[in-house]
């Protein structure tokens, strides 16, 4: 029985990371299931009895990209232990996750276009939202941040750093980052409670 889950999950991995390389190379919709099963050394039957159909699959890829991002985020913050800089790191490793060539696509392109913005939404917040936001109530709690509705902050933050990221994307300049971390922290600022 035991090996019958390793070979599932080894066959799911699989399936999602050979996904992934032709989801960010081609696109969702350039994207052949046909080329992504025959890569995998699989079946058609093993991605349909995993991921029920290619959405399916796309949903999994993103599910694995926001996990990833969220890692990375909660990864950043925990380097300092000044709230005000994790906040601010984790800002910044948002947005540079978000914009790499690896993630971009799926994440800021395909994944609103193909599951739709409530899908993508609640994904979002499962994931990095879920960071931002526990931030912040730490933060409040601990007295660094103004009392503010949390939720609405969370939600102000987490769409100004999407559109963000968004644009960085679009205009691939180096200063993108840096000018948009410079707005974040200004923005934020008027946050502190002194």
């Amino acid at each position: 029985m035991k090996r019958n889950k390793e070979e599932t999950y080894e066959t799911i991995v699989s399936l999602i990371e050979v996904a992934r390389r032709h989801f960010t190379e081609k696109g969702y919709a350039a994207a052949s299931m046909e080329d992504i099963v025959t890569e995998a050394n699989l079946t058609r039957g093993a991605l349909y009895h995993h991921f029920g159909n290619k959405r399916g699959l796309f949903q999994a890829v993103l599910e694995a990209v926001q996990k990833e991002i969220g890692d990375r985020v909660e990864a950043a913050a925990s380097q300092s232990e000044n709230p005000w800089e994790q906040l601010t790191l984790g800002c910044r490793a948002f947005v540079a996750s978000a914009v790499e060539p690896r993630t971009r696509r799926i994440l800021l392109i395909d994944g609103p276009a193909v599951l739709g913005w409530e899908v993508w939404r609640s994904m979002d917040e499962q994931h990095s939202m879920r960071h931002l936001r526990d931030q912040l109530q730490i933060m409040q709690e601990q007295g660094n941040l103004k009392p503010v509705p949390l939720d609405a902050l969370t939600h102000f933050l987490s769409g100004a750093l999407n559109e963000s990221a968004l644009w960085i994307a679009e205009s691939r300049d180096e200063r993108s980052i840096e000018e948009t971390m410079s707005v974040i922290s200004h923005c934020l600022s008027g946050f502190i409670n002194y």
